[in-house]
């Protein structure tokens, strides 16, 4: 059987990437297909020109939105919506805003492995540990230790890191988005049709039914 292919523009700065994550994932479950799904994580980074060591959190978000009273509402909105969809959002340990280049390398390294199910669970365990444990995603020593505990070799992705594997396809994804006009994620691609934003569950499972559909005629 044919799978259905997604693809998932995201960044790991995004709240709404784990949110929609977690939303696509249950419309995936509710759509309870007869063909297998494939699923591409497809970088965009937010901020391109953060430093290599990333930023004070309360600084950065203070300079963007005007004030850091105004930064923490939005955080509160989006730490209620992450209940609803099961994403536990802890922003009194969020520090620092990383640069995610090198998690967007890593997520390379784990696609490359053709091992889906550990590239999943390792997706989702970045999103974790930058927004629920506070830990820096921005770090080598953080990603490496998050890819061992998710069954991946710590030796082979520190040296696909440092070596700088991977690069060349985040440029390349990003350059595509660019040519596919995306300006925001997550932006969904279910079997070639876009869904912008971390849509109900019931949006990914329809689409997920009319590709089936298609798929068949």
């Amino acid at each position: 059987m044919q799978a259905i292919e997604i693809s998932v523009n995201y960044d790991f700065i995004c709240p709404w990437c784990w949110i929609g994550h977690l939303k696509l994932a249950s419309g995936i479950r509710e759509a309870n297909l007869p063909v297998p799904v494939s699923i591409q994580y497809v970088p965009f980074e937010l901020n391109p020109t953060m430093p290599a060591d990333g930023m004070d959190r309360r600084e950065y978000r203070t300079a963007k939105f005007g004030s850091w009273v105004r930064s923490q509402g939005m955080d509160a909105q989006v730490a209620a919506a992450g209940v609803a969809a099961g994403a536990p959002f802890n922003y009194d340990k969020v520090t620092r805003t990383p640069n995610t280049r090198l998690a967007h390398q890593l997520m390379q390294f784990a696609m490359s492995s053709g091992d889906a199910q550990k590239t999943a669970a390792l997706y989702q365990a970045i999103f974790t540990a930058y927004f629920s444990e506070g830990r820096d995603i921005g770090r080598l020593e953080t990603l490496v230790a998050i890819a061992a505990a998710n069954g991946f070799d710590a030796t082979a992705a520190q040296e696909y890191l440092t070596q700088g594997r991977g690069v060349a396809k985040v440029e390349e994804a990003e350059r595509l988005a660019e040519r596919q006009g995306i300006r925001s994620v997550p932006t969904v691609f279910i079997a070639g049709e876009a869904i912008s934003g971390a849509q109900p569950p019931a949006v990914f499972t329809a689409a997920l039914r009319a590709a089936l559909e298609r798929s068949a005629a």
